[in-house]
């Protein structure tokens, strides 16, 4: 059951110079929260973010620093979405994916315990529940991870439950799907939807790798913000998946970013990379049932709106 919510809730969003946390800011502004904001800008940038926002530039691998904002900000919630999120650079430097995604969740967690706030944290279902989990992946599915991304999440996550069993606080963890939407970075090297958005509005034939028949679960990122609202006001902790429950392989994206450009893309192939799961899928009927949210953008709609964003120019502060 939800709690009720008091009005202009104080609320720290780590990460929210980023394309999920950017948005997730625009929507506790609407509903008229203060928010600060933590980000060191490495991959982030302030002209996604309105005025109203404080923005402190700081890394969340410095525990000091984050203390010291947390003791003079008092937030009430956190939402959690600062990470090293590319996979890639998990298996080349694990150190520093755990720094960041396991110390820099440890340093908060102990910040927030002085002021009482509940933490959402961001975590990830299709890095985490590996090859052998049956499709859609319920949060019973033990993880099995198969990169130092998933498994620091996962780590993050028992940390989160550790601390509510030790100082009976709220915290939750999310378990996204591939979250998709405007700003996304379509130069990056994540979020095939919105880089193959990019390929078709610049002309370009999309890169495949592997035979195209991979599938994943693509969740737009309005319904992402409304799942983490929902969470934030949700009395006890816990873990959600936060996805469709619906297979998409790339060959399918293609198709649709095909229709939304209205031109037939040409994919180029190749090799596959190794270690990439071949099907990812969450059942996301716990959300539903207690935290009341659904899916609600069709995969055909949603990506109607990353091609119209990247068509428009990709405006940092282009809406839902």
């Amino acid at each position: 059951m939800s709690a009720p919510r008091l009005p202009g809730m104080r609320t720290l969003v780590t990460g929210g110079a980023g394309f999920i946390g950017s948005h997730l800011v625009d929507a506790l502004l609407q509903r008229g929260d203060t928010v600060h904001v933590i980000d060191d800008l490495s991959s982030g940038r302030r002209s996604r973010l309105p005025q109203d926002p404080t923005v402190w530039e700081i890394d969340i691998t410095d525990a000091a620093s984050v203390t010291a904002m947390i003791a003079e900000a008092q937030p009430q919630v956190i939402y959690h979405l600062a990470a090293q999120i590319d996979v890639r650079a998990s298996v080349a430097d694990p150190a520093r994916d755990a720094a960041v995604n396991v110390g820099g969740t440890i340093n908060l967690l102990q910040a927030a315990r002085p002021v009482e706030a509940k933490i959402v944290f961001a975590s990830t279902g299709g890095a985490l529940y590996g090859m052998e989990a049956p499709i859609p992946s319920d949060e019973q599915v033990q993880p099995a991870p198969e990169a130092p991304y998933g498994t620091a999440k996962y780590c993050a996550e028992q940390y989160l439950g550790l601390f509510n069993r030790l100082y009976g606080t709220r915290h939750t963890a999310l378990r996204l799907g591939n979250v998709y939407g405007p700003r996304q970075d379509p130069g990056g090297e994540a979020g095939v939807v919105a880089i193959f958005a990019g390929c078709a509005h610049r002309g370009q034939q999309p890169t495949i790798f592997g035979d195209g028949a991979q599938t994943r679960d693509y969740v737009y990122v309005g319904d992402v913000v409304n799942a983490f609202l929902a969470a934030g006001d949700t009395r006890p902790g816990g873990v959600w998946n936060i996805g469709t429950g619906q297979e998409t392989s790339v060959l399918e994206l293609v198709k649709h970013i095909s229709q939304a450009a209205d031109r037939n893309l040409e994919p180029v192939f190749a090799p596959a990379r190794p270690g990439e799961l071949q099907r990812s899928a969450l059942e996301a009927a716990a959300a539903q049932r207690d935290l009341g949210w659904i899916p609600a953008t069709p995969i055909e709609e949603g990506i109607a709106r990353v091609y119209a964003w990247v068509h428009n120019g990709q405006p940092d502060r282009a809406a839902l």
